[in-house]
């Protein structure tokens, strides 16, 4: 396994490359949906210190923030640079949150995108996320999905 394809935890050292890659990837959406995507204000530091934020790449061009939560796995935030669209990161990405649900014993995985990022609407359904609801959230219309993880045990919590 080469270096640009292994997902590693992010350290404090990585706090600059999580910030670049994150608003890369989510600033053409601003125009869109009218609001900047709420992972463009996350605290990245406090994620990373907390455990939530993995990567890939050297340099990094994906990032993966998961919060692990009573019964289920959110992914909070999937970010990769517009320089490597279609070359896996992203499948790897969401391959790892399976893995990692699956490590902890978490049975699903919920995640939410914007309404206004229709791509999204395609690409999830394809790696097996069903919609669960379309909820406003404050400026945000977010559609909610799911992903069941086969081999999961919930832990008890």
């Amino acid at each position: 396994m080469d270096n640009r394809s292994h997902v590693r935890p992010a350290t404090a050292a990585d706090v600059d490359a999580v910030e670049a890659v994150t608003d890369a990837a989510y600033r053409p959406y601003v125009a869109r949906i009218g609001v900047r995507p709420a992972p463009m204000d996350a605290d990245h530091a406090a994620a990373i210190a907390a455990g939530r934020v993995f990567l890939t790449g050297d340099p990094v061009v994906g990032v993966l923030v998961l919060v692990a939560e009573p019964g289920h796995l959110v992914l909070e935030s999937i970010a990769v640079h517009p320089d490597a669209h279609r070359q896996g990161v992203g499948r790897r990405l969401l391959a790892f949150a399976e893995l990692h649900a699956r490590a902890l014993g978490l049975p699903e995985i919920r995640l939410y995108t914007n309404a206004r990022m229709w791509e999204n609407q395609e690409i999830y359904p394809r790696y097996g996320y069903e919609v669960t609801e379309r909820r406003q959230d404050g400026a945000y219309d977010r559609i909610h999905y799911r992903k069941r993880i086969p081999g999961a045990t919930p832990d008890e919590r």
